[in-house]
């Protein structure tokens, strides 16, 4: 071996080496769903090109974290029958998000044919329906139930204040000077939409509405359909966009961020639970919306960096956050040797070409970030209990009702620890006061004996008296008590 080719054959072992450095310890993925039908002719559906999108996007995150062959396979993961302990998908109540849940996961975890069949002890083998076809269940998360037949997502959050905070922009200045400036030109798209929205609707105000059903006749109607030119549609989704965004973020007003605070507690604590679950649980999967993706853009500071996300993602769009090591070994290591690196694809992954790509996240230029500084940085927004949930978002009725006694109870018991904190407790003070009260009440009633001339009479002497006076008893004057204490 000549010592070009020894010095060749050496680089290509360690750049092995640092390519296989880095261990995939566990992984969060929030996916939006697939193509649907137009949100102006609710009930949505999930399209079979929206189906088709979640199950390719299902086979890339498979290549990705599940294949043995791939450099970036989560550790210790089950790569061909899925083992329910590692782990956890979640979509909220909605038929759209929830099909394109059940497609992904499909493409996650594909059929493995004969290998699910079951031999009975009788001797007989029961086939596996639908070739192996494997079962994930999806639990359900809060907020988000009916969001793709609702046209104002926000209202699916079920959060008063994120609600407020969002109608608070349509008092905005600059929401006022689009739908005034934007006025003329939405009117002109009475032809291609009168059908179904009126011209008394065609404003600024329904900017994501009208381009929706544009969007989605240009994906499926047939090459007659009347639709406006292309320049046209992409001033249209631009509006969409500041539309959107502004009713997703402000950073005035975080609240009406509720959907990115969510999903950023539920991060922190899935990935917490890889650490301290010693890697048992090691996948994460959340089904949702657009609005998530904007509001979370929005508090990570992402928006800040790069206008693009400003926007809504694509369908079957991608974010991920990753948990790595460079620690050498296998198992968990120590916190101090673990970190986070975000990553976003815009759009489905249907052909191999296209990969996720690293962002920064808190306007910082490092797209790997200490375990330790990814949790404080983004506890700063983070809302990661229901009663944090209830707090911030000023509900105190149905699941928050709870929250809301727990908080009256906590505030009694503060006041009442406060008011004997200072000296004698409420019980002494308590009879102090009664003692106090009866010398008062004795003090005046001696008053009124010696200004009226009457004086104490004992009960016997009282009742001899009646009897030998043959007066009613219930008419005697009535004997004075010492009240006892």
């Amino acid at each position: 071996m000549t010592i070009q080719s020894a010095f060749t054959l050496l680089l290509a072992l360690s750049l092995v080496d640092m390519g296989n450095a880095e261990r995939i310890l566990g992984a969060y993925i929030f996916q939006r769903h697939g193509d649907r039908t137009a949100k102006a002719l609710a009930p949505t559906k999930l399209t079979d090109l929206g189906y088709t999108e979640e199950y390719m996007s299902g086979s890339f995150f498979n290549n990705r974290y599940i294949s043995s062959s791939s450099a970036f396979q989560i550790e210790g993961i089950s790569t061909e029958i899925v083992s329910l302990s590692q782990i956890t998908a979640s979509a909220p109540q909605d038929t759209v998000i929830q099909n394109s849940g059940q497609a992904f996961l499909q493409g996650l975890y594909p059929p493995i044919g004969t290998a699910a069949n079951e031999t009975l002890r009788n001797g007989s083998t029961v086939q596996s329906p639908l070739n192996g076809y494997q079962l994930i269940p999806m639990s359900d998360v809060q907020s988000g139930s009916g969001s793709e037949d609702n046209t104002w997502l926000q209202s699916t959050s079920s959060c008063s204040k994120a609600e407020v905070s969002s109608n608070n922009y349509l008092f905005s200045n600059s929401y006022k000077d689009l739908l005034k400036s934007t006025e003329t030109m939405y009117q002109s798209l009475s032809p291609y939409v009168s059908s179904i929205i009126p011209s008394d609707q065609l404003s600024f105000k329904n900017a994501y509405t009208i381009w929706d059903l544009l969007n989605v006749a240009s994906i499926h109607n047939g090459t007659g359909t009347a639709l406006p030119s292309s320049q046209e549609m992409k001033n249209l989704l631009v509006l969409a966009n500041n539309h959107e965004y502004n009713l997703a973020y402000s950073s005035n007003d975080t609240i009406r961020a509720v959907a990115g605070m969510t999903l950023a507690g539920q991060v922190v604590t899935a990935l917490n639970k890889t650490i301290t679950s010693g890697g048992k649980s090691k996948l994460n999967i959340q089904f949702g919306a657009y609005s998530t993706f904007l509001s979370y853009f929005g508090l990570a500071g992402l928006g800040a960096e790069n206008v693009n996300f400003t926007g809504m993602p694509d369908y079957a769009s991608s974010m991920t956050w990753e948990l790595v090591t460079n620690a050498s070994g296998s198992g968990m290591p120590s916190e101090s040797d673990i970190s986070v690196r975000f990553m976003f694809h815009n759009g489905t992954s249907i052909t191999g070409s296209t990969q996720l790509q690293a962002y920064p996240l808190y306007n910082l230029t490092a797209t790997t970030l200490p375990w330790t500084q990814f949790v404080h940085d983004t506890n700063q927004f983070a809302i990661s209990t229901q009663s944090q949930w209830c707090q911030s978002c000023g509900n105190t009725t149905g699941i928050c009702s709870s929250s809301a006694n727990e908080s009256s109870d906590g505030s009694s018991s503060s006041s009442s620890s406060s008011s004997s904190s200072g000296g004698m407790s409420l019980a002494v003070a308590g009879v102090i006061g009664a003692m106090v009260t009866l010398g008062v009440l004795a003090g005046f009633t001696a008053l009124v004996m010696i200004v009226f001339g009457l004086r104490f009479v004992r009960k016997s002497t009282l009742a001899a008296f009646s009897r030998g006076s043959g007066s009613d008893a219930s008419m005697a004057a009535p004997a004075f008590k010492r009240p006892s204490v």
